[in-house]
């Protein structure tokens, strides 16, 4: 191709998503699958969701509220903030994409870990970072290993807790002790996609608070696991107005559809389902944590919604074998954890047909040696 693109794109490969069920479906010709790839909720969502979904409908022809005012203020009352102190996203994936964009310049110094949510590594290399990524230790975040490498010009680091895939966490006590030995210029993006389903005594429950103390810190919180809506696109970041301000000046206008506003502001006000959903995903756990053990196979205790566990096999290989017995799990695809992979937390059902399946293709396929 004779067309001039950006050269950071040679270091980068397109993101991979979990396959659709229906493309599963279609390419193996199997009426039943089940899908354990993406985090997402086997609950569903609220029902309340729908009724304001099919309400928003009717205003479907005017354009959103590009502040998205309303959505704005009931998080902040929800977490105690002022609504300057919130910016609401299509997904936590476009804030990710807009803090690279505003905060990173070609050469700056970006840390991350080793196996985290790829997109850090992908929008980091894009706008021509410095990337240092720092090997994990027994499968959780080594911030000992980032204070190593940070340098009073380091100009972003991104966190992520709970972990995807790993579902570790760090405790209260380690996040402080990273943020005083970051430099007041160094931005720090914490993100707790997986908040709800941590239950540690030691997981930093008042990151939020830490914001008011940490000018230089964001916090990124998503409805698309716990909440349910994963297909309507809603992030949301609480930090400093100063740090929203500039992401807001490159933010797509129209970022936050009316639908997904009028689904989002349903889906806070549920508390009922929210509690449903973490007590699934309890359950669930503690059923996948026995069946592993009873397997034979290593995994990592999780604050997620899903599991990374040792198949001692090649991953890709058992990752298609259960795609043939219409089961959608993900391989870790790092390099170092060929063997490793990720299944999220199902219903009870779900759960009991992705360990029949794994149990067959353990006996299909030979360990490595």
């Amino acid at each position: 191709m004779t067309v001039r693109y950006r050269p950071e794109l040679n270091a980068i490969s397109p993101y991979q998503p979990g396959k659709p069920i229906a493309d599963v479906q279609r390419e193996l010709g199997l009426e039943r699958v089940i899908k354990l790839a993406s985090n997402e909720n086997p609950l569903g969502f609220s029902p309340r969701v729908r009724e304001a979904v099919l309400q928003a409908l009717e205003q479907a022809n005017f354009y959103p509220d590009g502040n998205a005012t309303l959505l704005k203020e009931k998080i902040a009352e929800k977490y105690g903030v002022a609504p300057e102190m919130v910016l609401p996203t299509c997904g936590s994936d476009e804030m990710v994409d807009l803090i690279a964009k505003t905060f990173i310049e070609p050469g700056s110094q970006v840390i991350m870990a080793e196996v985290t949510f790829p997109r850090y590594q992908i929008t980091s290399l894009m706008m021509g970072a410095d990337l240092q990524i720092v090997p994990m230790k027994d499968l959780g975040y080594d911030l000992g290993g980032f204070k190593e490498v940070l340098t009073p010009q380091t100009r972003l680091v991104w966190l992520c807790n709970p972990n995807n895939p790993t579902g570790s966490f760090f405790t209260r006590g380690e996040l402080l002790d990273l943020l005083e030995s970051v430099s007041p210029e160094t931005l720090v993006v914490y993100d707790e996609a997986y908040y709800e389903f941590a239950t540690h005594p030691e997981y930093p429950r008042d990151s939020i608070e830490l914001v008011q103390k940490y000018p230089n810190m964001l916090v990124l919180r998503t409805l698309s696991k716990a909440y349910g809506l994963a297909g309507l696109r809603l992030g949301f970041t609480i930090g400093h107005p100063a740090l929203l301000g500039l992401i807001n000046r490159i933010r797509n206008p129209f970022n936050v559809t009316s639908l997904t506003q009028a689904a989002a502001l349903a889906a806070l006000d549920d508390e009922e389902f929210l509690a449903r959903t973490v007590a699934n995903n309890n359950a669930g756990k503690e059923y996948l944590y026995g069946q592993l053990e009873r397997l034979g196979l290593p995994y990592g205790k999780t604050e997620a919604n899903h599991i990374m566990f040792d198949s001692r096999r090649d991953g890709q290989a058992v990752f298609q074998a259960l795609l043939r017995r219409g089961v959608i799990i993900r391989p870790v695809g790092v390099p170092r954890y060929s063997t490793w992979l990720r299944v999220s937390i199902g219903t009870a059902e779900e759960n009991r047909v992705f360990i029949q399946a794994l149990e067959e293709v353990l006996a299909e396929l030979a360990p490595l040696s």
